[in-house]
């Protein structure tokens, strides 16, 4: 056990250490650093167009698009209805939103993810030549897209992504949900993607604003209609075709999705889990021991009293302060992060076990085979 002891205190000295700081918050995303500069120039009115892929979605769509009616500038809006099944369009139309345009989805084809296939019909009727591709269940506050759009145009821009602030109310979602973030960070490096580094290309598919000629130079969403992690697929093609992305945190842009139960979180992560791991048998053997060494090899030591194992959480915990105090969460709640670690490696055993059931993945009433 020592020598796993010796490992883990090497892994999170590493991680510690590495000058990207993939644990930090440094790339974020604040409307107010933005508001300076964009008050002192004028955007004009319809200059980007929101595209919406909307599946039964009538708890949040209609706090989603009164967000977006009160941007400024106005935007377009096209909604498309991915075969809802619940009262989703009837509250989106009764709204009345003037530049509002519904569009309603034909059948999913083989082939395609639901999201994609939306999206794909959606962008033909994109006439601006900027798109923000954005989630149904993402509360914009004032100002924001203002402040995007102002970020876009003076750092030169070309793909733009936000991290949304998730829904952190109940247990399981404070628990679970900031290590969620943190996670993706240490698999995406924020720091680097930016960077343009050219094996690291990160975005977050709940807000994405972009030049909508890089769509159509990739060749619409048929380039990625089998992905099902969209979002960084779609960065990585903005990518190689000489484009500079960006992607960071904010608090600016909420979900308004709840994940109360752990059902839920567990769901949404199993998803994609063993997808991350490219359906990899010999990645999901790596994957399970570096987690092992990195959150339950301390546990054990700890339990035994070693100062080893004193040493190995706080160096943990320390990766994990910024998180939670990014989300303004009480600072207890970095005690969760070994607990997380290993919840969210039992959640890829299960997205594995779905996958060598046949079941690629299954999200909103459809079973990817």
């Amino acid at each position: 056990m020592w020598l796993f002891g010796l490992a883990s205190l090497i892994l999170w000295l590493v991680i510690l250490l590495l000058p990207w700081r993939p644990w930090g918050v440094r790339e974020a995303f604040d409307p107010a650093q933005q508001s300076s500069v964009a008050n002192s120039r004028q955007h004009p009115e319809n200059a980007v167009t929101v595209l919406i892929p909307a599946r039964n979605e009538a708890a949040v769509i209609s706090q989603t698009l009164s967000s977006l009616a009160a941007q400024d500038p106005p935007p377009h809006i096209i909604l498309v209805d991915d075969q809802s099944s619940d009262q989703t369009i009837e509250i989106a139309r009764s709204l009345n939103l003037n530049n509002l345009i519904i569009v309603h989805g034909e059948k999913l084809p083989a082939g395609w993810s639901g999201k994609l296939w939306a999206l794909e019909q959606g962008f033909s009727h994109v006439q601006t030549d900027l798109v923000l591709l954005l989630d149904a269940d993402i509360d914009l506050e004032p100002g924001t897209l203002s402040a995007l759009l102002e970020k876009l145009e003076s750092e030169n821009l070309d793909f733009l992504s936000l991290m949304a602030r998730l829904r952190m109310k109940s247990f399981w979602e404070k628990l679970l949900l900031p290590s969620y973030i943190y996670f993706f960070k240490l698999l995406y490096p924020f720091k680097l993607s930016n960077s343009g580094h050219p094996y690291i290309a990160a975005a977050a598919g709940g807000c994405i604003l972009t030049k909508s000629e890089i769509i159509r130079e990739m060749g619409g969403f048929a380039s990625l209609r089998s992905a099902l992690i969209d979002d960084c697929t779609l960065a990585k093609n903005a990518r190689g075709l000489g484009k500079s992305t960006w992607i960071g945190l904010t608090r600016s842009a909420v979900s308004l999705r709840t994940n109360d139960h752990l059902s839920d979180i567990w769901n949404m992560v199993a998803r994609t889990a063993y997808t991350q791991l490219n359906y990899s048998p010999i990645l999901l053997i790596v994957c399970s021991v570096l987690m092992f060494t990195a959150y339950i090899v301390p546990l054990i030591l700890l339990v035994q009293f070693t100062w080893l194992g004193i040493l190995i959480l706080t160096l943990m915990l320390m990766t994990f302060v910024p998180v939670i105090l990014y989300y303004n969460l009480n600072p207890v709640w970095i005690f969760g992060l070994p607990i997380s670690g290993i919840l969210y490696l039992l959640m890829t055993f299960t997205s594995a076990i779905r996958y060598f059931r046949g079941e690629r993945s299954q999200w909103k009433g459809r079973t990817y085979t």
